[in-house]
């Protein structure tokens, strides 16, 4: 199903430098039976380029990130990363997850961690290519700021340091895309401003293009070029002054929406519930009934 606000994506594609894009989606779909995630999907993402992806639970961001990763085929459409189909364990592709805690006693090192960027998805690594595993790994981990804990169990770090290393990880094969799932929840405005650093300076200074799954986009606020919105098969590409405002997002949630701009942060407002909320449980409801407050934080 393509919307009319599905078939803007086509201009908003065309803003892209002439570079050949990192990533791209050319007539996308997603089902699940009846189920329609999104469908007519086309985006070209450009080296270096930095994209968010919002929208309410349920609406396909988590899935969209599997697509790319080459766990979940398509059901209609075309995808290609780096100029290739994706497939599980690609080089091309970075991959930072949510932080999740770590059992404390795991037998795992920082760099071991790490190291699994390199070589997670296959058996063995060759007596021949141990020593740039050991470059790459020890250069990885620096530009991060991590080596002080390269050799520390990794459950007994902090949120904090588990996804700085988490980061190093995604970064040490050098991948043209770097794909983030939510890689802030849980963190405090600390560590969320030193991931986010991270990323940026990876992708400004190596071209890396960044694909960026949030439900907040006010840590990333400074950094997004673009913004991908996914509501209930809806979908709106474009960036952030254009897709952000009280009109685009109160036609994709089909329910009156105002957005504000207080300081250098966005506040989303919901006309009958007043200041929306991160969390799912404190999100107004559409007026179909199912959860339908904006993803971003008051």
């Amino acid at each position: 199903m393509t919307t009319d606000i599905g078939r803007d994506v086509a201009r908003a594609t065309d803003r892209t430098t002439e570079r050949p894009a990192a990533l791209s989606l050319r007539g996308a779909g997603l089902a699940f039976g009846p189920r329609t995630l999104w469908s007519g999907l086309d985006l070209d993402v450009a080296p270096g380029e930095f994209v968010a992806v919002l929208g309410p639970n349920g609406s396909g961001k988590t899935t969209l990130i599997r697509v790319l990763l080459g766990l979940l085929a398509l059901s209609e459409g075309a995808v290609r990363v780096a100029g290739h189909t994706p497939r599980r364990g690609s080089p091309e592709i970075g991959y930072v997850p949510q932080q999740r805690p770590l059992d404390p006693d795991l037998p795992l090192r920082g760099r071991d961690l790490v190291g699994l960027g390199l070589d997670g998805h296959r058996f063995g690594i060759g007596l021949r290519g141990r020593a740039d595993r050991r470059r790459r790994v020890c250069a990885a981990l620096e530009a991060v700021d991590g080596t002080h804990y390269a050799d520390a169990p990794v459950g007994r770090l902090s949120g904090g340091e588990q996804q700085r290393l988490r980061v190093a990880q995604a970064l040490v094969g050098d991948p043209a895309v770097l794909l983030c799932d939510e890689p802030l929840l849980s963190l405090d405005l600390s560590h969320q401003r030193t991931v986010t650093r991270l990323i940026d300076e990876r992708r400004r200074t190596t071209g890396t293009a960044v694909l960026f799954v949030t439900h907040e986009i006010n840590p990333v606020l400074p950094l997004v070029d673009r913004v991908l919105y996914l509501v209930d098969g809806r979908f709106r590409i474009g960036p952030t002054e254009e897709v952000m405002t009280s009109e685009v997002l109160s036609e994709l949630y089909r329910t009156d929406v105002d957005v504000l701009r207080v300081r250098d942060r966005l506040v989303v407002v919901g006309a009958e519930d007043g200041p929306v909320d991160l969390h799912p449980c404190h999100r107004p409801r559409g007026h179909d009934g199912d959860r339908a407050g904006p993803a971003v934080s008051s």
